[in-house]
């Protein structure tokens, strides 16, 4: 056989080797350290079933409170994010707008920074006595809104997702803008013959065409949202308590104490939740043949 026609095997099985081994293999290997009792402490490797996994989902665990924070937490940061994208995308291609590039710069601009330097600015921003947000509204008289925003129990998580959703809608703006803009304007030319309204275009047009794009952001935002580990750090590193605490913060905690059982146990619980919910928003949103 021809050598030349072997080198894309050649490749393609030295990148399903590198796959496997940066990628694959580490996966398996800690989905099995969840199974021992491999710690810091001791050089023996100890075999202990189930045992990790029953001491997260035990009732009065509090492993539960930070998954239940990372799945709240992924549902309503990818609601507002995808909302709010998809509404700033179509305010920002109207035609009556002006200026619309330099909008769209300055929206999208918080995503090109760091989380932690989103949460580095905010957990400033946001200080009770000393933080610009408290100190700007004594000055304007509305001293009865200054709140501690990130050390209340009742304020601290929607605080973390509302900074979370601020740095992340411009992203989803600029790829739903990406979808309108592929979109013809002879469907809307169609529909404004007919009489259809604003609501009517975008009900039976804008969103039927822009499922695919909307299908994508959301398994984007649902990926990040359930490793989040960055912003919460840097705003609040879990507390008050563990308030805010999610599975990746726990993750850290477990292996700052030496507990690398419990810390890949963790990890592999979240690999878990991130494949059936992905399976999930798949199946729901498959993309559709769409009649216009």
């Amino acid at each position: 056989m021809n050598k030349k026609k072997l080198y894309p095997w050649y490749f393609a099985s030295g990148a399903a080797l590198l796959f496997f081994l940066l990628c694959f293999l580490p996966g398996i290997l800690g989905i099995a350290y969840s199974f021992t009792d491999w710690n810091n402490f001791t050089d023996e490797i100890h075999f202990v079933g189930l045992k990790n996994y029953k001491a997260i989902f035990t009732g009065n665990s509090e492993y539960l409170k930070y998954i239940g924070n990372t799945v709240l937490f992924t549902v309503v940061t990818t609601a507002m994010k995808t909302v709010l994208g998809l509404a700033l995308a179509l305010l920002l291609t109207q035609k009556f707008i002006k200026g619309k590039n330099l909008h769209r710069m300055i929206i999208f601009s918080p995503q090109v920074m760091s989380y932690l330097v989103v949460g580095l600015v905010f957990k400033s921003m946001l200080h009770p006595t000393t933080g610009f947000l408290n100190d700007f509204l004594r000055k304007i008289g509305l001293g009865a809104l200054a709140k501690n925003w990130l050390t209340d129990l009742h304020l601290v998580f929607p605080t973390v997702m509302t900074v979370d959703t601020w740095k992340g809608m411009g992203y989803i703006m600029v790829v739903v803008i990406a979808g309108l803009m592929s979109i013809s304007p002879e469907y809307y030319e169609a529909a404004s013959i007919d009489g259809a309204s604003f609501f009517q275009k975008l009900r039976c047009i804008t969103l039927p065409l822009l499922k695919p794009v909307l299908v994508n952001v959301t398994v984007l935002n649902v990926t990040y949202g359930l490793r989040v580990f960055d912003m919460i750090y840097s705003l609040t590193n879990g507390g008050p308590g563990n308030a805010t605490g999610v599975i990746n913060t726990a993750v850290y905690k477990e292996f700052s104490k030496g507990d690398l059982a419990m810390g890949t146990t963790l990890s592999s619980v979240l690999f878990f939740i991130v494949l059936a919910l992905l399976y999930f928003i798949i199946k729901s949103m498959e993309n559709k043949e769409v009649e216009v």
